[in-house]
């Protein structure tokens, strides 16, 4: 597991270093209405989360959730990831940012660099994308990324419906 650059961005595999940072970024508002609650209400929580949900993937396959930074400012700013989640069949591509980052291209940047990683690396021809109706700069963004609209998708143990791409 080996982290990966881009011009303006490091990418570093999640780990037990980054709770506090996933704890903040799954408790911002906009990660809550578009994304959804995780439960994460304390360090330790966090902790748990990327030792039972992230680090299980990343042994397994090479690539999952990746804490992204920023390197002229060594600041932790998103995070992006290709998971495998129960009620998808094709692997799912995610972002999440802290507002003040959001709108710059670190999104972008750091999805299509993971993208391209999974394909060349991994042999991940493949990908899916999914988000809320209301989400409007994911949409785009996923579209940027090359991902079309299929159909509507509901996820196991979910109410909301959500909107289905892949590529």
């Amino acid at each position: 597991m080996k982290n990966y650059e881009t011009e303006r961005l490091i990418l570093k595999p999640a780990d037990l270093e980054d709770a506090d940072f996933f704890l903040k970024l799954y408790n911002l508002p906009s990660f809550i209405k578009f994304i959804g609650d995780r439960n994460l209400r304390t360090k330790d929580d966090a902790e748990k989360y990327i030792q039972n949900r992230f680090r299980p993937q990343l042994e397994r396959l090479g690539f999952g959730n990746y804490v992204v930074i920023h390197k002229e400012l060594n600041e932790k700013i998103g995070a992006v990831g290709i998971f495998e989640r129960e009620g998808l069949d094709v692997l799912d591509i995610g972002f999440s940012f802290f507002p003040e980052f959001e709108g710059k291209g670190y999104a972008y940047e750091s999805a299509s660099n993971l993208k391209e990683i999974a394909k060349t690396d991994f042999g991940v021809s493949k990908l899916s994308a999914i988000t809320s109706k209301e989400n409007y700069s994911s949409q785009k963004l996923i579209e940027k990324l090359g991902l079309k609209f299929q159909k509507f998708v509901t996820l196991p143990d979910e109410t909301e419906e959500l909107m289905y791409y892949e590529n």
